[in-house]
């Protein structure tokens, strides 16, 4: 398959998204009785897919169709200007700036489908039929999303989310007609990779902005070294896999990558939440284990499917693996439910877990 390069423009693009992300990151940091809240978590959610989903079209138009033209960077750059008033329009009182959010968002997807209409003029036989299946697609679901505009309360939010649910199921159904036309597999995992180590240094720089050891503070400063420890031993899993294990060449539709990394990158942004609230201790012990765990268990799991499906034959875990990995998680989750125990040693926990799972999916 032909190289196709990452642009500086790109990276440029990635930037504002990440800041997108943190600002969704910080809806979990809201506790209230030593809990975040179930309506906390859901807003998490419900702001993160809208972000993701808008910086993956973009990336996919690219992936199977984007030049460095001209043109083409016209609309990234128009694109940026909506994800600025996404950006200032994402609240935990997000009915405040619902009206600006969706200009946001409907901006972005709209710029998107219209990429698609006018690169079908222009390509042929299944190029053409892929081009115009994803503009018309996108525009099914943008169009439902901005019929919300006329509905109030709770009613709006989910037509929104109809629209883009529609949005991202639509490809899913026409998985065989994009099959036709596969993903640049390199491009693809790069630009996913890249997103995740600027959302790998958000979290290690949002960490030890809260992290601020005092003179003889030892206890703070074998956290904060603890918790770069975990968040390296992440990151040495992650690319070690993208830069060895896994094989470019395949020619699929990409879909598992694209919709498993929604999960790597919301399990990445609630684990970076977890270690500033257990540092602050402004959560209930047993809710900081259900939460931190978890997390980690959905890193895992999203982590080990995407990489599962595109490693070569030979690297592929057995079922022994998930069962190793898994049965570690779960003897450190028992042990910390039975004993009260520091913080710090969770988080070592944690650490050890992911040197263990890097240690056998990168040799």
């Amino acid at each position: 398959m032909e190289e196709k390069k990452v642009t500086w423009l790109e990276l440029f693009y990635d930037l504002l998204f990440v800041a997108a992300v943190a600002t969704a990151t910080h809806v979990l940091l809201h506790v209230e009785q030593g809990y975040i809240h179930g309506e906390y978590l859901l807003k998490f959610v419900l702001i993160f897919i809208p972000i993701w989903w808008a910086w993956t079209g973009q990336t996919m138009f690219i992936n199977r169709f984007g030049q460095d033209f001209l043109h083409q960077r016209i609309f990234m750059i128009l694109q940026m200007l909506f994800v600025l008033i996404m950006i200032s329009s994402l609240s935990v009182d997000f009915d405040q700036y619902y009206v600006s959010f969706l200009i946001g968002y409907i901006g972005l997807r709209a710029l998107t489908s219209i990429q698609y209409l006018i690169v079908q003029k222009f390509e042929q036989s299944e190029r053409k039929k892929v081009a115009v299946f994803l503009g018309v697609c996108f525009g099914i679901g943008i169009f439902i999303s901005l019929l919300s505009l006329f509905f109030d309360s709770w009613v709006r939010y989910a037509v929104l989310y109809t629209g883009i649910a529609v949005d991202m199921i639509l490809p899913i159904l026409g998985h065989k007609r994009l099959a036709k036309l596969p993903t640049n597999t390199a491009h693809l995992l790069e630009r996913f990779a890249l997103l995740t180590l600027i959302l790998f240094g958000e979290s290690v720089v949002s960490i030890l902005a809260v992290i601020q050891p005092q003179k003889g503070d030892w206890n703070t400063i074998l956290f904060s070294v603890i918790s770069f420890v975990l968040i390296i031993a992440m990151w040495w899993q992650y690319f070690e896999n993208v830069e060895k294990k896994v094989n470019k060449s395949i020619q699929r539709a990409g879909q598992t990558i694209i919709y498993g990394h929604l999960l790597i990158l919301m399990s990445l942004s609630m684990i970076a939440a977890s270690i500033k609230l257990m540092f602050l201790h402004e959560v209930q012990y047993t809710f900081s284990l259900y939460f931190v765990f978890g997390s980690v268990l959905l890193y895992f799991m999203a982590t080990t499917l995407v990489f599962h499906q595109y490693r070569f034959e030979e690297h592929r875990l057995k079922v022994y693996h998930l069962g190793l990995f898994l049965g570690i998680l779960a003897v450190f989750f028992i042990i910390n439910l039975l004993l009260v125990v520091p913080s710090t040693l969770i988080i070592g926990e944690l650490a050890i877990f992911f040197i263990i799972y890097a240690r056998f999916t990168t040799t």
